[in-house]
């Protein structure tokens, strides 16, 4: 079929070429918010006390003379983006004043429910540059993403680089506020288990959110070796290194929060194939407790589906992928267990159930 490109109205090529800019600067968001947390600029605010006026952001910032009007163009659009708020002062008419909104006040480090590591860890250069060479990638059948960039699996990566390691791990738990505000009326997923193994658990930090609710749970954590050593437990939490594509120490109920999304739908069959041997047995029979995303293009607004898509699109540097509902019960009875349920944790998260 002939192409219609020279048919189009100027009106129509001029509206499809500013959307095209769109996603050429789409970059331009990600590296404001960099900058943003890497200038401490929320906690700057938030520790004035009260919006503060650009000259007193440039003399704490301790940034050239010359740089007040770049500072101003940054602030600008970071308040464009709903980063931050431009706020009105009678007596600073002729100098723009900034304050912190709801997004920008969970980068204030130091305080509850901050996620400015998450923007730290995501958005560093070793591992972001690596989406410049999807090309290769596409053509690459079995390779990950991060194979070709870094040279190795990730999860090697993280055993050779302990600075990376921590960060990621680190990062995986700065969102546990967030989950443990989101789980204050989930408690009934919990009640009557007797004990967890949390798998890929990482440093234990959901282990001891949930341990406070239900302090007579025995709960296990399961992760690799060079994240769980040298870490000490209690009466109730304990640390175990090991792999999940081996065995799962038996338990009630088994965890997996943010880790089949690390992983291709063969791996995550057998993942899923080891809980369900971990939560059955002649006595009882357990469930598996997935913490994930859920992609519903039908009943979701249409940003929440774009980020949730975006975040699909992130997960090729492990070949993982964000999951709807047909692919996860695809997963789950292929792994042999009989039925699931979805319930809603947050407004990007499900908690999904399932059960031999």
């Amino acid at each position: 079929m002939a192409s219609s490109i020279n048919s189009r109205k100027p009106s129509e090529i001029f509206k499809a070429q500013a959307q095209l800019y769109k996603h050429i600067y789409a970059f331009i968001d990600s590296m404001c918010l960099k900058w943003c947390v890497e200038m401490n600029i929320p906690n700057i605010i938030h520790n004035h006390g009260q919006p503060i006026s650009l000259s007193n952001l440039v003399s704490i910032l301790q940034v050239p003379s010359t740089k007040a009007g770049s500072v101003q163009r940054l602030m600008r659009y970071l308040a464009h983006s709903g980063l931050i708020e431009i706020v009105k002062d009678q007596e600073l008419e002729n100098e723009q004043v900034y304050a912190l909104t709801d997004t920008s006040e969970l980068l204030v480090k130091g305080t509850k429910f901050c996620l400015a590591q998450m923007v730290e860890c995501l958005l560093d250069q070793t591992t972001s540059s690596s989406y410049h060479q999807l090309k290769k990638w596409i053509y690459e059948e079995d390779l990950t993403l991060f194979d070709i960039t870094l040279g190795s699996d990730f999860w090697e990566f993280l055993n050779k680089n302990p600075e990376h390691n921590r960060l990621f791990n680190e990062t995986m738990a700065s969102d546990i506020d967030v989950i443990k505000l989101a789980l204050k009326d989930c408690n009934f997923v919990f009640e009557g288990l007797e004990s967890i193994v949390d798998v890929g658990g990482g440093t234990g930090t959901m282990g001891k959110i949930i341990c406070e609710t239900f302090p007579k749970l025995k709960y296990l954590v399961f992760d690799r070796p060079k994240v769980v050593e040298n870490l000490c437990g209690n009466n109730n939490l304990t640390y175990v290194a090991g792999d999940m594509f081996a065995s799962i120490p038996r338990a009630d109920a088994i965890l997996l929060k943010f880790i089949l999304h690390d992983w291709s739908d063969e791996d995550c069959i057998k993942i899923l194939e080891k809980c369900k041997e971990a939560v059955t047995s002649d006595e009882k029979v357990g469930k598996v407790i997935i913490i994930e995303l859920v992609i519903d293009e039908k009943k979701e607004n249409n940003h929440l589906t774009r980020l949730k898509l975006q975040m699909d699109i992130s997960m090729v540097c492990l070949n993982g992928k964000e999951r709807n509902e047909e692919e996860w019960k695809k997963l789950i009875l292929e792994a042999g267990f009989k039925h699931y349920k979805i319930s809603p944790l947050t407004e990007l998260l499900s908690l999904i159930e399932i059960f031999p």
